[in-house]
């Protein structure tokens, strides 16, 4: 019968429906067991070889000991009726490629299906939830550059994966338990330190002090370990300074993720404290197992593959942050339900989790109570780098705080905003201070966040807010553009999307077509990257839609279209555009304005 327009409607895009039919090709010329086959269906490089294109031939060629190209060709004839509707008749190139181009109409009727609030994306019906350990603030510590990569990384992948119909729990893994906490307030308290007035600063300044004194004072390093008997033991003023001094951090850290525009709340916030009364039980459950076994003292976690143990209990009896992670993992799957653990965690501790995962697949703990094995997954990240290429540091050789660099971002933001609102043409020209503040911010914001989310995560990056900030090229600030440019059009139009509804779109113009199969890729994409937990597939594809759109713009007039059905069909397109980019923005935690 063959994939009407009508049916691949119904479909989650064009690459589905060519696999569909290709695969009932492949099961009617080869057999039913080749109906599996990887068909390796991809867009096309070159728009003069087509839409798309499948290279499956040569693979399965040699598993056949036949011609690839003659196969292709068989397959190629038993899918034309199947194709026929929806795409011009297939062409074999090469050694044996299927190159695929679908007819307008086609195209049209996709776009259509995708023109709704979900955007053509898939929702996933899964009980299990999703765990992002992400932020991990220490208490009593000025928060840094590297706290924003996995804040912001950690956010865009709650985003994305909530994107497509998942349960997600954020957990902020804070550090507020153990000796350097207690240290920390013993200092404080010996210095009399007005606790209730108390700022991250004056707090960061008396953290590096009792840093200092441990290492130089034996007797300073014995009265922090009484006050951390005293606070293990739940004395109640002990108890109540130590609220203080984690209020004083969070303060900080909320004013900073409001700015950063990301989803996280003191609901989100489970430290280490949280586990202290779970950690003997992790001891008892991995001996009573026989997988873990005392070495002087100590008590490791051997493992079958490598020399190296994991130590799970320190020889005094202490406990270590494996030891945490263990328990945390225990409840995570156990009591939360989580199917997939995701740690946003800096590149350094890659063996740690390594060791982590490993042992918690030896006892069982990857496990949901409906006997699923939870994926464990570490999300390594690189170091933010100066111009110098090394680590971003100050003048005076400190790390960067969080503060300074949003500060800056901001500042930044607002300096290019103001500076292009001050020509009388300018969309923004005759806003408010107040106006022009917030969309500064946002693109300022926006740029850090873009510059940081479109690399491969795991390699090094020089922060240049120079070219962060830059209206052009690849950044943050152009995809915010691009769609303020599009708002710009339904108010010159006058008209309001809504109304457009009802019409159908016509491609005709080859700028037309490919905006829309550029658009037609954005359900795939989030699909995408759900599943390799890679942010910067996202930011690529919404910079290719933003030129893409950029290209029919120049080539296609909307408000000066030779006909009204052109203009509206046109002005639909536009539209649709407009969605996916603010959506796409949005799930890199990105504002969008709507004047720029």
């Amino acid at each position: 019968m063959g994939i009407t327009s009508e049916k691949m409607t119904e479909s989650s895009g064009p690459i589905e429906a060519i696999a569909q039919a290709l695969s009932c090709a492949i099961a009617a010329a080869l057999g039913e067991q080749y109906r599996d086959t990887d068909l390796q269906i991809r867009p096309s490089q070159n728009p003069k070889f087509g839409d798309y294109q499948a290279n499956f031939a040569m693979k399965l060629a040699k598993q056949l000991g036949s011609n690839p190209r003659e196969l292709a060709s068989k397959v190629a004839d038993a899918a034309a009726e199947e194709l026929a509707a929806i795409a011009e008749p297939l062409e074999v190139a090469g050694p044996g490629f299927i190159n695929i181009r679908l007819k307008n109409q086609a195209i049209a009727h996709m776009l259509s299906s995708m023109d709704n609030q979900e955007l053509g994306v898939t929702q996933q019906d899964d009980p299990h939830t999703i765990v992002i350990d992400l932020c991990a603030v220490n208490i009593a510590k000025q928060m840094h550059v590297g706290h924003l990569r996995s804040t912001i990384i950690g956010d865009a992948l709650a985003r994305i994966l909530e994107r497509i119909g998942r349960t997600v729990l954020r957990e902020n893994h804070l550090g507020d338990w153990g000796l350097p906490i207690a240290m920390v307030l013993h200092e404080l308290l010996e210095a009399k330190t007005n606790l209730d007035t108390l700022k991250l600063a004056e707090l960061d300044s008396a953290y590096r002090k009792a840093q200092q004194k441990a290492k130089d004072d034996d007797a300073f390093l014995e009265a922090a370990k009484t006050t951390l008997v005293k606070l293990q033991n739940s004395d109640p003023q002990l108890i109540e300074d130590w609220h203080k001094l984690i209020n004083c951090t969070l303060t900080a850290l909320y004013e900073s993720l409001e700015i950063l525009n990301v989803k996280l709340t003191k609901e989100n916030n489970r430290g280490e404290s949280f586990y202290r009364d779970k950690l003997p039980g992790v001891i008892e459950a991995f001996t009573n197992a026989k997988l873990a076994k005392e070495d002087d003292g100590a008590m490791v976690v051997p493992f079958d593959t490598r020399e190296r143990p994991l130590l799970i209990q320190k020889s005094d009896g202490g406990y270590l942050y494996a030891t945490t992670d263990l328990a945390a993992i225990r409840l995570r799957t156990g009591q939360s339900n989580a199917n997939r653990i995701i740690y946003v965690v800096d590149a350094r501790q890659r063996d740690h989790f390594r060791d982590v995962f490993d042992a918690a697949k030896l006892i069982g703990w990857d496990k949901t109570p409906d006997g699923e094995c939870a994926e464990l997954r570490h999300i390594p990240f690189g170091s933010v780098l100066g111009p110098d290429k090394r680590p971003l540091k100050t003048r005076s050789g400190e790390n960067v705080t969080l503060k300074s660099l949003l500060d800056e971002a901001c500042e930044r933001g607002e300096s290019e905003v103001k500076k292009r609102a001050s020509d009388p043409k300018a969309p923004t020209h005759g806003l408010s201070e107040a106006e022009l503040k917030d969309i500064g911010t946002a693109v300022g914001i926006g740029a850090i966040k873009y510059a940081d989310l479109s690399n491969d995560l795991v390699r090094d990056y020089v922060f240049d807010m120079n070219r962060m900030v830059r209206f052009e090229g690849n950044t943050g600030p152009y995809l915010q553009y691009a769609h303020a440019r599009i708002c710009s059009i339904f108010t010159k139009a006058g008209i309001d999307a809504g109304v457009l509804s009802s019409e159908q779109f016509a491609i005709g113009e080859p700028a037309e077509r490919r905006l829309a199969l550029t658009l037609l890729k954005y359900p795939d994409i989030i699909a995408d990257v759900a599943k390799t937990l890679e942010p910067h597939r996202l930011c690529t594809y919404l910079y290719e839609l933003a030129d893409a759109y950029s290209s029919f713009y120049e080539h296609c007039p909307v408000l000066k279209a030779e006909t009204d059905s052109i203009k509206r069909s046109r002005l639909k397109l536009c539209h649709l555009t407009r969605n996916v980019l603010s959506d796409g923005l949005d799930l890199l935690g990105i504002k969008a304005p709507t004047r720029m």
